[in-house]
């Protein structure tokens, strides 16, 4: 039983009354439910059970994953709390616009949305607001801000989050979730879409910050698409009274979908700019441009593999950087002092006379068909090579090779004339 703190009991049963507060607190004891996604970007066929759909949520369904189930380690299915998929699904996110993420850990939402943009677009995904409004003033389409929040609606998954619950704490959230919102709202260009969710209950982080959002910027609060037959939605009542609060959702534990969750989508008033396109002007030698020798090296391995239309230019667009080859997603000032760890896709490593290749170009090369694929032929062997270990092979192939578990891709490996497959699955992700 969760030993929930007095304070927070009378607080919902004055807001709730005593029956629905009851069957809150029942459910607060009840088992989490666990759910998962299916990335639609990859040819996947998962071996999971597909039959309780997540209500209204594309390719998500109940049921639990491994972090060595092979669809996890190949990036085609993405565990995540069922109610937490909501934010993302209702973005209206589309190909080609340009979305931040701007509180974007762990990252369950910032897949689900790099995956309706479709590899078109930009998509940023950050932890420190401040930094980014001088480079991006008016800037995106799209900003989900997925709070910090006291997290009332993740106590029975996160028991210890009681221990520092308290009314002056909710408040201490509510400042902070609007001192992130004064950067979010400068960084969305007018006609922009705001995205705003918690996993907490509090109307005063809540419904209260979307009223804010109403008077101090003059928001418009949009629909969510959402049927809310079995979701419940806002309660004007608690905030300022605004009807509108009506279209916000919230996920109470007790209607079965998953966690506590609450989410808004709101409009910035103005119009959409029309972007104007710079004239041509004589172009400056880049000086992280690969250089023909460097192509050379990179060729003789990216040319060995069937590459999807967004690396098919990699010669025009690649860039190195400390050895580092990647092809960038967007182009900064040279004077930015962002701190950005990863820019676009990184294809890899150029070292003494070779090239070797990184774990994110075996990831997206994954998206379509190849034929340079060692598949691992027992399970034993997938662990051994989760595990860091070289594997004994029967193959005709010979170098770089994509390494496969079930037909899933998830690594790059070398196999040797004696038909070694040598390990390059990322230390970091090694089980």
């Amino acid at each position: 039983m969760l030993n929930l703190p007095n304070e927070f009991k009378t607080k919902y049963e004055k807001l709730l009354g005593t029956k629905k507060a009851q069957e809150l607190f029942a459910a607060m004891n009840e088992e989490s439910k666990k759910a998962f996604r299916i990335n639609t970007l990859k040819p996947t066929k998962v071996s999971y059970e597909l039959t309780d759909s997540v209500p209204q949520i594309n390719s998500a369904y109940y049921g639990e994953v491994s972090g060595e189930d092979p669809e996890w380690v190949s990036g085609s299915v993405y565990s995540q709390d069922p109610a937490a998929m909501f934010p993302a699904a209702i973005s209206g996110v589309r190909p080609g616009e340009r979305v931040l993420d701007l509180c974007a850990a762990p990252g369950g939402k910032i897949t689900a949305l790099g995956e309706q943009l479709k590899g078109e677009g930009l998509l940023v995904a950050n932890e420190s607001p401040e930094k980014l409004v001088p480079i991006f003033s008016e800037f995106f389409d799209v900003i989900l801000v997925d709070a910090p929040c006291s997290g009332e609606g993740m106590f029975r998954k996160n028991p210890e989050a009681i221990d520092y619950w308290s009314q002056d704490y909710v408040l201490t959230c509510q400042n902070r979730q609007k001192e992130i919102l004064n950067e979010a709202v400068k960084m969305l260009q007018p006609g922009g879409r705001l995205i705003y969710s918690t996993c907490t209950f509090a109307p005063e982080e809540d419904e209260q910050i979307v009223s804010w959002l109403n008077k101090e910027y003059g928001f418009t609060i949009l629909d969510t698409g959402i049927q809310t037959n079995k979701i419940d939605v806002g309660q004007p009542e608690w905030a300022d009274g605004n009807p509108d609060l009506t279209k916000t959702l919230r996920f109470w534990p007790q209607d079965g979908i998953g966690e506590g969750q609450f989410v808004a989508v709101l409009q910035k008033v103005g119009k959409a700019r029309i972007e104007k396109k710079s004239k041509n002007k004589k172009a400056k030698r880049d000086p992280w441009r690969l250089t023909k020798n460097d192509q050379e090296l990179v060729g003789q391995v990216m040319d060995q593999f069937n590459l999807p239309v967004a690396l098919s230019d990699w010669r025009n667009k690649a860039k190195v950087r400390n050895e580092h080859v990647y092809i960038p997603a967007i182009s900064l000032p040279e004077k930015s002092k962002l701190h950005v760890i990863n820019n676009g896709v990184e294809l890899g490593i150029l070292k003494k006379k070779r090239f070797e290749p990184g774990h994110q170009l075996a990831e997206v090369l994954g998206k379509v068909k190849q034929e340079r694929v060692y598949d691992l032929p027992t399970i034993e062997e997938y662990q051994n090579y989760l595990h860091g270990e070289t594997v004994k092979v029967d193959s005709d192939l010979r170098g770089f090779v994509l390494v496969s578990y079930q037909k899933l891709i998830f690594s790059f490996g070398k196999i040797a004339g004696n038909q070694v497959l040598k390990n390059f699955y990322p230390k970091g992700l090694r089980k």
